[in-house]
């Protein structure tokens, strides 16, 4: 019946909003099947909430974001569901691409949610799904783009960044590394943008026009995307390295403050949180390397993705669907639980809330215990 009702009321409208089970006694029982009552306890964590997504048959829950004060759920056939991460109010549910077109990218900016797919660029109103603006760029885009207040920044399968005028769609003008490499990853604001190839070089240019600032090649392409923190640039290369770069004084200006050499290829873009850099290193683990220094702090083996932190704690999931969690100060396991009914969860670096799912739907909101 839900699922009928779904399709029932999308097919007219163009927008679902339903209500979900959430309530503080239908979350423990609801929960069981992701984690019981007894394995929280001994990990020292406590229910918020717990959600039943509209999931309908020969669907499952493919991916979870965790952006601004929404949690982001989006489907296998690309049904997009998005809930309000403090008490799991679910905030509208629609379809944001056909079944089977990979959505390359999702973020906020300002008060658009902007999402990417295949040569479309789709602004959406993060409070009622529905779709603002859409812009057809004219040709594949090989990565998330990204914006400032007056320009968008897009990488074609060209090997090219195009930079469009936001308010009328015109190309202004486009870019391209000097050895013709794939562009894999872009960051922008009012004063300078930042992209990586799959050479290895992470080049800064000018917001307005095509004018390079500085350039830094690691050996090897640059793993996932390049994450800004204050002034200072993180990024994985797949030459085993996790490099911090800060820009000092004036934006034509970079320096390499560390580099922390992994013991396996990366793959995927680190979290960074206040004091911590984690780093997932294929058939190894997860590595905590310290944030202003490059140090190694601790691993786990095993160790797939960072859930959240809180306390100088890490609450770390592995790939065999364990909690895991480290003491950071003292670089010590503390314990560990099963999570063998979790198949989805989402790196939260912006408090220590841990989000974990489900393929069926189900969703909960777990709180570290004080």
């Amino acid at each position: 019946m839900l699922g009928m009702f779904r399709y029932k009321i999308a097919l007219p409208m163009g927008l679902l909003v339903l209500c979900v089970i959430q309530n503080s006694f239908a979350a423990e029982s609801s929960s069981q099947r992701l984690v019981s009552s007894e394995l929280l306890k001994h990990a020292n964590l406590k229910i918020l909430w717990v959600n039943k997504l509209p999931i309908i048959k020969d669907e499952s829950l493919e991916r979870l974001h965790i952006l601004g004060n929404r949690v982001y759920a989006i489907s296998n056939q690309n049904y997009m569901v998005s809930l309000n991460r403090a008490n799991g109010n679910m905030i509208f549910g629609r379809t944001v691409a056909p079944a089977g077109l990979p959505i390359a990218g999702l973020k906020l900016y300002g008060d658009k949610l902007i999402s990417i797919t295949g040569s479309k660029i789709f602004e959406i109103d993060p409070e009622s799904g529905l779709e603002q603006r859409a812009m057809d760029v004219g040709f594949s885009i090989a990565c998330p783009a990204d914006r400032n207040s007056t320009f968008f920044y897009v990488s074609g399968i060209d090997r090219r960044l195009h930079i469009f005028r936001a308010k009328d769609k015109v190309q202004i003008f486009e870019v391209s590394a000097d050895n013709g490499s794939m562009i894999t990853s872009v960051i922008a604001d009012e004063t300078f943008v930042v992209f990586a190839t799959e050479a290895g070089n992470v080049i800064s240019i000018a917001p307005n026009r095509p004018t390079r600032l500085w350039q830094f090649d690691a050996a090897d392409a640059i793993a996932g995307t390049i994450i800004r923190d204050g002034m200072s640039l993180y990024f994985a290369s797949k030459n085993t390295n996790v490099y911090r770069i800060d820009i000092v004084g004036l934006p034509e200006r970079r320096r390499l403050v560390w580099k922390y050499q992994t013991d396996g290829i990366l793959e995927q873009t680190p979290r960074v949180t206040q004091g911590i850099v984690y780093q997932y290193v294929r058939r190894k683990g997860l590595t905590a390397i310290d944030k202003e220094n490059g140090s190694f702090l601790w691993s786990v083996p095993g160790g797939a993705e960072l859930l959240a932190e809180y306390k100088g704690k890490a609450y770390v999931i592995t790939e065999n669907n364990k909690l895991v969690v480290m003491d950071n100060v003292k670089a010590k396991r503390l314990y560990s639980v099963n999570f063998s009914g979790v198949t989805k969860h989402a790196a939260n670096i912006i408090d220590g809330k841990i989000y974990i799912a489900d393929k069926y739907g189900q969703i909960a909101c777990l709180q570290p215990v004080e």
